[in-house]
């Protein structure tokens, strides 16, 4: 199945107000060279967790470890559909991680009711851009010198 990940006890967890400090781990070994969203600092963290609104952020955990963030944002602007974002801990990548946090992402925001998702990918992060391919968005063109991509659910 395509979104199994290495471990069997991989959770998906929305981001709530007791996240906070699992966030901030997270944050702290993220690799930021392309994936700059907002600032990956504590503070950032609990505000993120505290935070009200129909915009979603949400972990991935590997046995409570979390590994993973992931984000759909913009229906709190009014935008119909929400741009999607994701970074995995730069020990865990390679496992199918963010692959597993994109499949339930695309859910929650199906249930959301958003027919579409967009994210914008730097046009080096080559990586990145097979694993959107592969999971079948198509580029939209260029917006603020990274290229648009997008996939209807």
């Amino acid at each position: 199945m395509p979104d199994q990940v290495a471990s069997p006890s991989a959770a998906f967890r929305v981001v709530g107000p007791t996240d906070a400090e699992a966030l901030a781990d997270v944050f702290a070994e993220l690799d930021s060279t392309f994936f700059r969203p907002h600032a990956f600092t504590p503070l950032h963290a609990r505000w993120i967790a505290e935070r009200a609104g129909r915009d979603l952020y949400a972990l991935l955990l590997v046995d409570g470890r979390p590994v993973a963030y992931g984000m759909l944002r913009g229906w709190d602007e009014g935008y119909e559909t929400p741009s999607l974002g994701i970074a995995v801990r730069s020990s865990e990548q390679h496992k199918g991680y963010g692959r597993a946090l994109m499949h339930r992402l695309h859910e929650a925001a199906r249930r959301r009711g958003a027919a579409l998702v967009r994210l914008r990918v730097h046009p080096d992060n080559a990586r990145a851009r097979r694993l959107y391919e592969r999971l079948g968005y198509r580029y939209r063109g260029v917006e603020r010198g990274e290229l648009l991509m997008t996939l209807s659910l």
